[in-house]
């Protein structure tokens, strides 16, 4: 089975694999540091505690290894900013998930992390979709795919837990695998741009 690269250099920021239980304390800092940002969106965030990241981080080395989920860390300076990933939706298909750091929004990160991931994913011969879904009344988290040319799909009652301040209705975005020789949002279709690389590690 192909695998994403490990490492994605983006400019400013790179894109990296969680590297297992050495990850702790900057990924624990992290979402510390992002509760009170996240809480609103993700339920799991008032529940955060050191064995819930320890779980975390084990969890997305197996999972990676088996092609169900690819977690990255954004960094930026060797710091952590936030995260990005990819999870099988159904055979075909895979769902990107973008989360930031409060000091990292409203600079175009979540936007070019998930284009430089989507471009990856669509590396993959496997892959002939990308998703993206969040709760409608998530604002924030609309603007991604809007940006990126996804198009808006369907609305699905969303799993439980329920967001503090979601609706409970998430909104499902679409984006088809480029033809032979279109293009990606930001960049070549299953190739790298003179902003994100990748590299294997």
């Amino acid at each position: 089975m192909d695998r994403p690269s490990q490492l994605i250099e983006c400019g400013e920021f790179v894109l990296r694999r969680l590297r297992g239980q050495r990850d702790f304390v900057q990924l624990f800092t992290l979402i510390e540091e992002s509760r009170d940002h996240l809480r609103p969106w993700m339920p799991w965030a008032d529940g955060h505690d050191e064995q819930s990241t320890r779980e975390l981080l084990a969890s997305s080395a197996s999972k990676w290894e088996s092609g169900e989920l690819y977690n990255y860390v954004v960094a930026e300076n060797d710091r952590l900013i936030g995260m990005c990933q990819a999870y099988r939706a159904e055979p075909r298909g895979c769902r990107l998930g973008y989360w930031l750091h409060p000091c990292a929004v409203g600079r175009g990160i979540a936007t070019r992390a998930t284009a430089a991931l989507g471009r990856e994913m669509f590396a993959l011969a496997d892959v002939g979709y990308l998703e993206i879904a969040h709760d409608v009344a998530n604002a924030s988290s609309r603007a991604v795919p809007r940006r990126l040319g996804f198009t808006e799909l369907r609305r699905e009652q969303a799993p439980p837990p329920a967001a503090p301040s979601g609706c409970g209705i998430d909104l499902i975005w679409r984006l088809n695998r480029p033809p032979t020789g279109g293009t990606f949002p930001g960049g070549r279709a299953g190739g790298t741009n003179s902003a994100c690389s990748t590299a294997s590690t």
